[in-house]
């Protein structure tokens, strides 16, 4: 199947990097203000995928992310929707907590999305490319080659050239992992915002996420934000979604760490960044 690829051609001022909505309506209402408050403009806001996901407000989501107009990619989640597939493509390992959760949470979402949500998830493309402070950047979901690669800081550096050769750039954005990480090497930089729908195995209710910075030369730095959780656990459980995972939002600590390596699975409960 042929990729859709967004080339925007050039980009610059600051541009808010961000992934893994989750269907969390309060964080996405959270980061809209941020990019309100520095003066981002929609078009400078990039999100590298899965709008929808494990909380509670799937079509407000959509619909509201349609609104604001910020650009996206194609999740593996909304690659599944998309085609009307039953799973959600995340490749958890079968019969794992984390595929057992997803086919509570995947078809009670997928039943929430109106046809005008459908819709727009199907217009988002795979890839976006562009030119940043003389750096060429593409956005990915998991990796180039495979949409639900889980790459990590620890990820081997070969599989990360991989992506980086066959996009031909200098710099990947890549979500999917759940993770914010820097990784840098050759003059390549894999950055990894992170996701704002849920806490990143921390132990903090705060999500993460990254705004590039082209005012000396290039730059990029992680930041928290902080949203109303404790409305986003009601909601999600009022709404039948997964308890466990509502319970993250709570806790900052992931339900399992099925996904992670060891490394990962070491800064549990830590200061990741």
């Amino acid at each position: 199947m042929d990729k859709k690829i967004n080339n925007i051609k050039q980009l610059s001022g600051k541009v808010l990097l961000f992934g893994g909505v989750y269907s969390n309506l309060q964080a996405l209402e959270a980061l809209i203000a941020v990019a309100k408050r520095e003066h981002i403009s929609p078009e400078n806001c990039i999100c590298t995928g899965d709008i929808v996901g494990y909380c509670g407000q799937p079509e407000e989501t959509v619909q509201l992310f349609k609104t604001w107009k910020a650009k996206s990619i194609v999740g593996n989640v909304e690659e599944q929707l998309a085609s009307g597939s039953v799973d959600c493509g995340c490749d958890f390992t079968q019969g794992s907590r984390c595929d057992n959760f997803s086919k509570e949470w995947y078809p009670l979402a997928q039943s929430k999305l109106s046809k005008s949500s459908i819709a727009f998830i199907q217009t988002l493309p795979d890839y976006i490319k562009f030119q940043y402070a003389n750096k060429y950047v593409c956005v990915v979901h998991g990796s180039y080659e495979y949409i639900s690669e889980f790459v990590f800081k620890s990820t081997n550096w070969s599989l990360k050239q991989t992506s980086f050769d066959n996009s031909e750039s200098d710099v990947i954005i890549a979500g999917h992992c759940g993770l914010p990480f820097l990784d840098e090497k050759n003059n390549q930089l894999w950055i990894n915002p992170g996701v704002i729908g849920m806490p990143a195995n921390d132990g903090l209710q705060t999500v993460w996420y990254a705004i590039l910075d082209d005012s000396d030369g290039f730059s990029v730095k992680h930041y928290r934000l902080a949203y109303n959780h404790e409305k986003a656990i009601e909601i999600m459980l009022a709404n039948g979604f997964p308890a466990s995972y509502a319970k993250t939002l709570q806790t900052g600590l992931w339900d399992n760490m099925e996904i992670l390596p060891e490394r990962e699975k070491g800064e549990c409960g830590k200061d990741i960044l």
